[in-house]
């Protein structure tokens, strides 16, 4: 089972609180602290959803540019011992290094 919830683009670590029994979720990859919770999966869906689209709202009238998980753009620093490992193994796949490494991380870092 995922612990993932995904909403324009922002995703929500969820985990269950045994004392107050409900479902408690924090939007992860952002600065900004957003939480949310629910006693019933349709309950914390909706109230995900809403402080997901508050804190877009909040953003704009405060004249603040809402924080994004990600730009898509990453940036490496590794020995050249390993970076010219990652272009071989790019190259014998047939593939650009941003495609191979691109795989690789989504591979590693896939949420199951």
């Amino acid at each position: 089972m995922k612990n993932v919830m995904t909403y324009k683009g922002y995703m929500a670590r969820i985990e269950f609180d045994p004392r107050d029994n409900i479902f408690v979720g924090k939007i992860m990859g952002i600065e900004d602290s957003i939480t949310f919770h629910g006693e019933a999966v349709k309950e914390l869906k909706a109230d995900f959803q809403a402080a997901v689209d508050h804190y877009v709202k909040d953003c704009k009238a405060t004249g603040r540019k809402p924080l994004k998980p990600a730009s898509g753009k990453l940036m490496l620093r590794i020995s050249p011992e390993i970076h010219a490992r990652a272009l071989t193994a790019a190259k014998t796949s047939g593939r650009s290094l941003n495609q191979w490494a691109a795989e690789v991380l989504d591979n590693a870092a896939h949420i199951r």
